[in-house]
Parts: C-alpha cells; structure tokens; sequence
C-alpha cells in the first residue's frame, strides 16, 4: 500500500483502476528528404490540425462550455502565428526535417513564453507545446493510443488542455497528475467536466502501476495505491456520504434562498459564456450575479464587434428567462492578456492598465461593449457592473458617459431598459474604505474578493510559493467587506459578493449578519449556499 498527497482541483472520491496515460514515442530524423516535400508534408499537417482543433471546439463547447472551449481556440491561433509558421517553415529551408523544425521551433517559443513573468503569459506555453506535439503526431501517422476501455483513474506526469478534453470523460473517474498546477487549463478543464482531481502528485509514474487499484480523495488531497479493506472501506463510506449529500441538497431545489429569521437572499451564478447560462439555470441559480466580458475577446484575432457581444449577451439574458443578469464590463489585462490590443509590457501587471482603467482611456472599446449591454437589456432583467474601481471620479466619468451611450441608442431609436442598474465592484481596498462616497453614486456593490484579498495582504494568489501565507479568513479582508455591506445598508443599495468567498460556507452567517443579501458562486455550488442559508439562524 503508498500513500501520497498532491493538491485538490476538486473534492470528490474516487476509487478504481489506474490508467497509465502514456505519451506517443515521437522518434524521428532530424534531417528532411528534400525541403519541397518536407514543406508539403508540414502544410497537410496544418490542414489536419486545424480541423482536428475545430472538431475539438465544437465538442468542448457543446460539453463544457464556451470558457472552456475558448482554451482550443487560442491553441488555434498559433496555426495562424507567422512567427509560429514562418519560423518552421525556415528551419525546414535550412535542411531540418518537418517534425524537426516543428519541434525546435515550437521549444523555443514555449521557453520564450515560459520566461515572462506574466502568469497569463507563461500558461501560453503549455498551448505552443501542445500544437506543436499535435503536428509531431500527425507528422508521424503516431496513433495516440491511450484509449481507455472501462473507467478508470486516469495518472500521467501532466495533460495537455487538448488530451484532457479529447478524453471520454466517461471512463474517467479521476485525476491524478504528478505536475500541473491548480491554474493549469487541466485543472480548469477537470473542475467544468466534474472529475475529481490532485496536481502536483508525489507519486513515481510507471507502466507497472495499470491496473493496479487506487483510492483519489479530494476532499482532503490523498490518494491511496494498492489500498487495504479498511482504507477501501473508509473511501466508500466516504463516497456514499458524498452521494447522500447531494441527494439532500435536492430537496433545496426550487427554494427560495431564506434563513430561519426571514432574511431574503439571492443565490445567483458567475458565468463566462451565454452558454453558462444554462448551467446556472440548470444548478436552481436565481440569477447570475457576474457574467465576464473578457472571454468575448480571448481566442480571437482581433476585438469583436458590438453585434457579435450583443448576440451573446442576449443569449444569456434569454437562458435566464427573466432572471437578473448582471453583466461585468470588460477586464482586460493582469492575467487575461489580448495581443490585438497592444498592451505594453508592465513589471507588475496586477497593478497595471487594465478593467476599467482600459475602458475610460479607450472609449471605443468601452462603447461597443455598453451598446451591446443596453441593447441586450430589452430582452430581459440586466443589470452593468465596472470593475477596478479606486475614485468616485472614475463613477462620474462612467456615469456621464453612459448618458452620452443612452442618447445614442435613443437617437438611432434602439430599445433598451433605461432603468438599468448600475454597480461596481469591490476589489480594491480603496473602493472598500470610501464605500461611503461611492454608495449614494450606483444601485448596487459587488465584492470581488479574490482581487480584494490578494491587493490587501500583498500576497499575489498565482504565486504558490505564498499558499502559506495566504489566508482567506484574515480579519483585515472581513472588517473591509464589513464597511462596505454597512455603507450598502446605510445608502439603500444592495450588495452581493461574486468572488471564492461566496462559497465558503463557513462564512455565510457572517456575510449574513453583515447585510449582504446576495452570493454569486460556480453554478455548481449553488445548491449548497441555498442549503446553508436556508438552515441559517441569522
């Protein structure tokens, strides 16, 4: 029997077989036949990858959603980078056989990407690595092999965004990878398709662990191989009472969201896509409480236009069938970097240009996306949300500028909610002490706090060389979000908190007593914050 720890992407158990997810042997020449054909032979493995990578959209999109889906499409891209593409095509000039130019060429950008400092910047990394293997493979005629047979926990010292969506999430029980990092896209990846899963595994990879019986327990981020009766007996306890409870929260199912004492609060969904949209339906949101803007602009060439933002933002107010959708304007910039809008580099990124900041200096971009969002209101219940807010100076200019967008959709005789709300977020500790100047200026406060908690201890939550120091509950972030629920009450607004926090059941009361009266979560947790504040005594 080993033991072993990894970190949690998501809490669940799993018990079964091990797979053994083996890379394809992708040995070949370095030197080509001729650079004529070896040229032939890259440009019909490009032709196949784009198709492959379209194929695989489609599927992610329709299983997973489009956020998700959106990861293939920036792998996409890459086939389309003259840099990329250029950059092979001459090394196969210069004498290098196909695979061998694919190879160098995509190793040097992945490195290139992999020494920024950008987090964003450097996850791009992952993506050259996986097109390039892609075209390795196909290259090659290398048949991937790996096909699972019958479910099973799947180990591998780490999975490519695109192996882990081509999988048959049927047959998989689990996760388990020896590197990756809870940020990775497998890790993303893993969490929308339900599977539980551990990154940064200790565990010693061979072919002779297949087949061998193993025990995954996110819950507290152990797996167990060639486990014992007591340790299976343990797990199936533990795996029935995850089962149990989930059939409990079904009772919470059309409930109304409130605690013993009459207290009313809306349990609403965070969202990325208009096909999110569903999920939060489907999972008894009220509402979506953060719809983000920026998922519009990844994956693409170049910014989109207002008819392109219009269509999905209707159809995500439509799948709410008369819910609130509050919809959060453009964030841009930190980690979410977008070539097309030339962006300088900056040392610290998080502190830089970007939210609003991009906005009120680039009125067109803000624009298209306010159009869009009016625009978007006359087919259902909307509401606008700016992030990044610091000054009631930024308010007032905001303001003053959806009054001039107001006129112009009037003039062009566009129908749209002219009682919208409007609201901020929360993510700044400046905006939290000032609540008071802020509140009587917007309908409604929204508490990023992942941002709020990262900008108040200083600690930057990408970094896990500061997951010790890092702590959620610190009384400095709660005595924050304290104000601004006071200064919300005091004012007659309302506010919610869209962020990790909103989750955390062990705070629900706390949030409660504070005057908060709605929590956007992950669709999928919605039935347990209803749960809680429904048992709450508050």
């Amino acid at each position: 029997m080993i033991k072993g720890k990894g970190k949690s992407v998501f809490s669940s158990i799993a018990i079964g077989k091990i797979f053994v997810f083996e890379k394809a042997d992708l040995s070949y020449s370095l030197e080509g036949e001729c650079s004529e054909n070896e040229l032939e032979k890259l440009n019909a493995a490009i032709d196949k990858a784009r198709a492959d990578l379209s194929a695989l959209y489609e599927k992610t999109l329709k299983e997973l959603g489009q956020e998700q889906a959106d990861i293939i499409d920036v792998q996409s891209m890459f086939l389309e980078d003259p840099d990329f593409t250029e950059g092979i095509e001459a090394e196969i000039n210069s004498g290098l056989s196909a695979p061998a130019a694919v190879k160098k060429v995509g190793d040097e950008m992945a490195e290139s990407f992999a020494s920024l400092d950008d987090d964003y910047m450097k996850a791009r990394a992952l993506d050259v690595r996986d097109i390039s293997d892609r075209l390795v493979r196909t290259l090659l005629g290398a048949d991937k092999g790996n096909q699972i047979e019958e479910p099973s926990i799947l180990v591998s010292d780490d999975l490519t965004p695109s192996e882990t969506i081509s999988l048959d999430k049927s047959k998989i029980l689990a996760i388990v990878i020896k590197n990756g990092s809870s940020n990775s896209h497998t890790a993303i990846l893993a969490r929308a398709m339900g599977i539980p899963a551990l990154v940064q595994a200790d565990i010693d990879i061979t072919c002779t662990l297949s087949g061998k019986m193993m025990i995954v327990d996110g819950f507290d981020s152990t797996y167990v191989i060639d486990p014992d009766e007591s340790e299976i007996k343990k797990a199936e306890k533990k795996k029935e009472d995850e089962e149990r409870n989930k059939r409990e929260l079904e009772q919470y199912r059309g409930k109304s969201a409130v605690t013993k004492s009459g207290k009313k609060i809306r349990v609403f969904a965070n969202i990325g896509s208009s096909d999110d949209a569903l999920l939060a339906v489907k999972n008894d949101a009220d509402g979506v409480g953060l719809m983000r803007s920026e998922f519009l602009y990844l994956g693409r060439d170049s910014f989109p236009t207002e008819d392109e933002l219009f269509e999905q933002y209707r159809k995500a107010v439509e799948a709410l069938e008369g819910r609130l959708c509050v919809i959060r304007t453009l964030d841009i910039g930190a980690d979410k970097k977008v070539d097309y809008f030339n962006l300088e580099e900056e040392e610290n990124p998080a502190l830089g240009y970007r939210g609003i900041r991009i906005c009120i200096r680039q009125k067109d971009i803000f624009r298209t996306q306010l159009r869009a969002i009016y625009r978007a209101s006359a087919y259902g219940k909307v509401a606008i949300m700016f992030p990044m807010i610091i000054s009631k100076e930024e308010v007032l200019e905001i303001k003053d500028f959806l009054t001039v967008v107001e006129k112009e959709l009037e003039d062009d005789g566009i129908a749209f909610d002219k009682n919208i709300e409007k609201g901020i977020m929360i993510e700044t500790p400046a905006a939290a002490v000032i609540a008071d100047e802020l509140a009587p200026l917007v309908d409604f406060f929204s508490v990023g706090t992942n941002d709020l908690s990262q900008y108040t201890l200083a600690i930057d939550r990408q970094n896990e060389k500061l997951d010790y120091f890092f702590n959620a509950h610190h009384e400095a972030i709660l005595r924050l979000m304290e104000n601004v629920a006071r200064e919300a009450v005091k004012n007659n607004i309302w506010a919610g908190i869209c962020g990790e926090l909103g989750s955390d059941l062990t705070l629900t009361d706390r949030f409660i007593k504070m005057g908060y009266t709605e929590l956007s979560v992950s669709p999928a947790k919605v039935l347990s914050v209803k749960k809680n504040v429904i048992n709450s005594e508050v």
